[in-house]
């Protein structure tokens, strides 16, 4: 859809988003409190804190982690990069900004990155720069050390072990070392070292995502949730759909629109699932009872087009986003 043409229904959208009292449910499950007291047994051993978010919601994820106390102790012990990962899914057009926005909150290394991709240039930047960074503070009980061990952290499903996988791509010319999924909790413990670089000797402990107790506000959560760094079924397909409806229309992203065969940008998310299920075939056969006794009849699969809704998102189908 032309942006002039979408632009007229701009007044008939949202400003704010109803949640209707929700709260987000606390996804906090015993392999995350597992994981990160096996991370502080870790520590001694690391050189470098690799610090990965979803570049789409990077400076809610960058809050979030500082949330968790366990996370403070161990970004202030060690020297640390910050990776923003998903760097094709995101909206980059105001790059500088964010960059300048993270160097204000002390993040002065910064790495953009698509870990999926089979040949990302700025991979290769980052031993050099995490062999820069190390070089610039003591490495306290390790100085003879001869090879090196970074620790990956973040929020679930932001791609650690995507990122592991990468670096063993780019620098070993070897495969996966390390399960990939696309939804959270596939790394459940803190792994064993996996080399990811032959000169200098690097290795890199993949960890399992945690986020902190409890979650700030219930927009944060949504924003987590549409990003799928919390199960799907936590918060609920049908009001992660009407969220990332709501976001799309107020960001102006409308390619949704002549995905779905819409005639025209909607903000009731009831019609678009319903355009959604009849464009996919995702229908349903029921029962109805009537004044002349029970029907069949063939209605739209809403929790369907819902996900289908959700995926597509994820995928970048509908367009470039940044959600901070």
């Amino acid at each position: 859809m032309k942006l002039y043409q979408a632009l007229r229904h701009v007044d008939k959208f949202r400003t704010v988003f109803d949640f209707g009292g929700r709260e987000v449910a606390h996804w906090f499950p015993g392999h995350m409190a597992k994981g990160l007291k096996q991370m502080r047994a870790n520590l001694k051993s690391v050189d470098c804190i690799i610090e990965i978010h979803d570049a789409r919601i990077s400076f809610l994820l960058y809050h979030t982690i500082k949330q968790n106390p366990v996370f403070q102790d161990t970004l202030s012990a060690k020297p640390h990069l910050l990776i923003l990962n998903k760097m094709d899914l995101a909206d980059l057009s105001n790059k500088q900004r964010i960059l300048k926005k993270l160097e204000k909150e002390g993040m002065t290394h910064v790495l953009f990155t698509d870990c999926l991709k089979q040949r990302d240039d700025n991979i290769k930047k980052l031993v050099p720069m995490v062999m820069d960074i190390i070089a610039s503070k003591p490495r306290f009980n390790r100085e003879e050390n001869t090879n090196y061990c970074l620790m990956v952290i973040g929020v679930p499903n932001v791609g650690k072990s995507s990122l592991i996988n990468s670096l063993r791509r780019t620098n070993l010319k070897k495969g996966r070392a390390s399960r990939v999924g696309g939804e959270p909790g596939i790394t459940k413990a803190v792994l064993t070292k996996i080399q990811v670089c032959e000169r200098p000797i690097m290795y890199l402990l993949d960890t399992p995502g945690v986020l902190p107790p409890k979650i700030e506000s219930v927009e944060t959560g949504m924003k987590l949730a549409l990003c799928g760094t919390i199960l799907d079924h936590l918060v609920g397909e049908d009001i992660i759909a009407d969220y990332l409806l709501y976001s799309l229309n107020r960001l102006g992203k409308f390619s949704y629109v002549e995905k779905y065969d819409l005639q025209e940008p909607s903000d009731d998310i009831q019609h678009v699932l319903k355009r959604i299920a009849v464009k996919l075939g995702k229908t349903q056969r029921v029962k109805a009872i009537t004044g002349v006794g029970n029907v069949t009849i063939t209605i739209p699969n809403y929790t369907a087009a819902a996900y289908d809704f959700i995926r597509a998102f994820r995928k970048g189908e509908l367009g470039q986003v940044m959600l901070d």
